[in-house]
Formats: C-alpha cells, structure tokens, sequence
C-alpha cells in the first residue's frame, strides 16, 4: 500500500498569527500525577509546541509552577507571601527547563529567560535579545514570572506577549474553551466562541487573573482559550480549524 504523505506546512505569512505566546499552567505537566513532573506530558506539549514551530510562527512561552509549589497556598499554611512567591518563581524555572530540555530533543533551539538572575542556567531578561532569539526561530521560555511577588504567572504572560510584540495569547487549559461555569461540574455549560475582555471581568469568568485580563484590554492583545489535551489543537487553532474561545475587545 502506498504511504500517505503528509503536506508540506504552510508558510507563516499565511497564518493568521505570526508571533504568539503560549500559557500552560504548570500542572498541566504533570500528567495524572498528583505533583511534580511527568516526562512523557512534557514530550507531548513539546511535539504541540513544535508542530507549531514548523509553520514558522515565532513562539514565546510562560509556564506556571503549581505542579511544584503555588506562592498563595504557601501563603495561606502560614509562609510569608513575598518568600512563598519567590519560591513559585523558582518552580517555574525548573518547568521552563524541563520543557527547554524536551524541545531541544526535538532540534528546536530554546532559549529560556529568567526574570531572576540566574546566569548559569537561564539567561536574564533582556528585551532586546529576547525578540533577537525569536527572530533566529528560537522557541523563548519565559520563567520566574514578572520577577516580583504578588504578580501571577497569567499577569507575566500578558506582560512578555505585549513586550514581544505577539499577536495573541494562547491559553492551553484542560477545557476547549470559555464556559459560563465549570462544565466539569455542571453538563449545562455553556462555552463562548467569543468574549469580551469586559464581560469576563464583570462575569468573573477564571480565564486569567483580573489584573493580566485588564492588561491585555488596554493593549488590544487578544487571549485564545484551548485544550491542551486534544492532539494538534494548538496547530489547528492557527490554520482557522478547531473548537476554542478568543477573549477580545
């Protein structure tokens, strides 16, 4: 039988986005496991991330820490929260690696870029040569959040993807969309195709933290909320195809 041929990408100027970032929180690498770091997750969110690459679109990347250790909840046992939201920073380092680690498997050349210090394993943020990096088709990791407690991993995200110059965020969730409550609890969800910034403000709706929603409003940034989960999803996204929610003005 003759093999089937997959079709050659198609080039990035005919994609609707050509410089996204993507969120992923940190518990989505961590697969069915109740904490820490699930290898073969992290392999697949890299292959997504790559599919990606290879239509040449420019990828930045934010990645939380809560399969590690989540500053608010280190805070409510009683932690000091500015110590307990370093310590998240740091968690967000050690995923940034890991992904960095599972790309370069793949011969994508990444790059990441702490907000901390930390010469020997990541480079600081450095405006400049971070979009330098994209230029050359590096995949930018940005971990440690904005370098300051008491700001979210959403809210660095938002502030990366303006100071990039990207043209969306791309939100990958556990659910292919925005709902008006949690369709894991209730059947009679219902998701958007589309919201406004505004609405999920007034609605409350768990899309990104108040503060990195009102961000991306005042900057026109509009956020796509997708599954993780379904194979080629982000790639899909990208070529007009698949199920998600955009947020916008």
């Amino acid at each position: 039988m003759e093999a089937i041929q997959e079709q050659d990408p198609a080039p990035a100027q005919t994609m609707k986005y050509k410089r996204v970032l993507l969120k992923i929180s940190g518990e989505a690498l961590m697969g069915d496991q109740g904490y820490g770091l699930h290898p073969p997750t992290v392999e697949r969110i890299a292959r997504e991330v790559k599919s990606v690459h290879d239509l040449g679109v420019e990828i930045c990347m934010v990645i939380g820490g809560g399969n590690i250790f989540r500053g608010l909840q280190g805070s409510a046992q009683g932690m000091e929260r500015t110590t307990a939201d370093y310590m998240g920073m740091l968690a967000t380092v050690m995923n940034a690696l890991a992904v960095q680690s599972a790309l370069e498997g793949l011969n994508i050349y990444t790059r990441v870029i702490s907000a901390i210090r930390m010469d020997e394993v990541a480079e600081p943020y450095i405006r400049r040569r971070a979009v330098r990096h994209l230029e050359k088709g590096r995949v930018c990791i940005f971990a440690a959040g904005t370098g300051n407690p008491y700001f979210t991993t959403d809210t660095a995200a938002t502030l990366r993807a303006n100071e990039m110059a990207c043209q969306a965020i791309f939100k990958g969730t556990k659910v292919d969309g925005v709902y008006d409550k949690d369709p894991v609890k209730f059947p009679d969800a219902v998701r958007y195709d589309d919201i406004s910034y505004d609405d999920v403000l007034r609605k409350n709706l768990k899309v990104m933290d108040a503060s990195a929603i009102a961000l991306a409003r005042d900057n026109d940034l509009p956020i796509i909320v997708f599954s993780l989960d379904e194979p080629g999803g982000f790639r899909g996204i990208l070529a007009g195809q698949g199920i998600y929610t955009i947020v916008h003005g």
